[in-house]
């Protein structure tokens, strides 16, 4: 009985640490700007929930069928639990390395929010607050995600949800060429 006790507090302390991230970020969210940025599109960043894809491998293979080089794709992570032992083939987090201000621990974590990307792809089609943040705070002159998640958010939003990820690849060089971003 005790262990669903604190397995409950638990739960709720995760829950109100999430209220309150997402209150700190409709708050800043006043101030974001339009993109004005044409230069075409060369370097990427992408954010990708992993509890809901995992087909990291294809989507960025997509990518370069596109005519992107590999080399200037980067990839951050993000579990909802990571195990003690687990080893990752891209740099992951979860909801541990996050303050209750907003702060991630991780250095990675902020030195890919503070890459100047050509443009950001927000990978996920729920809105968690960790997601939320890195797209918000993204360096990137241009931000791409799904229209499931705050509009405020991104530049261009594809309605489709992330496992279509062939579906959202075409759908995105499809824009990318008629913004002549490509």
């Amino acid at each position: 009985m005790f262990s669903r006790l604190i397995c409950k507090s638990n739960m709720f302390i995760k829950y109100i640490k999430e209220l309150s991230l997402k209150k700190i970020l409709k708050s800043s969210l006043h101030n974001v700007k339009p993109s004005i940025a044409t230069t075409p599109i060369q370097t990427i960043g992408i954010v990708i929930d992993e509890s809901y894809f995992s087909d990291k491998e294809q989507l960025t293979k997509e990518l370069v069928a596109n005519g992107i080089k590999e080399n200037n794709i980067k990839m951050i992570v993000f579990k909802d639990k990571i195990k003690k032992n687990e080893t990752f083939s891209q740099p992951t987090f979860c909801n541990k390395d996050l303050s209750w201000k907003g702060d991630f621990a991780p250095t990675f974590v902020a030195d890919f929010i503070n890459t100047p990307f050509d443009m950001l792809i927000s990978y996920y089609d729920t809105e968690k607050a960790p997601l939320l943040l890195i797209t918000h705070h993204s360096k990137a002159l241009f931000k791409v995600g799904f229209s499931t998640v705050d509009k405020r958010l991104n530049h261009l939003m594809i309605n489709t949800n992330a496992e279509n990820y062939k579906v959202f690849t075409h759908e995105l060089f499809r824009y990318l060429k008629i913004l002549n971003k490509i």
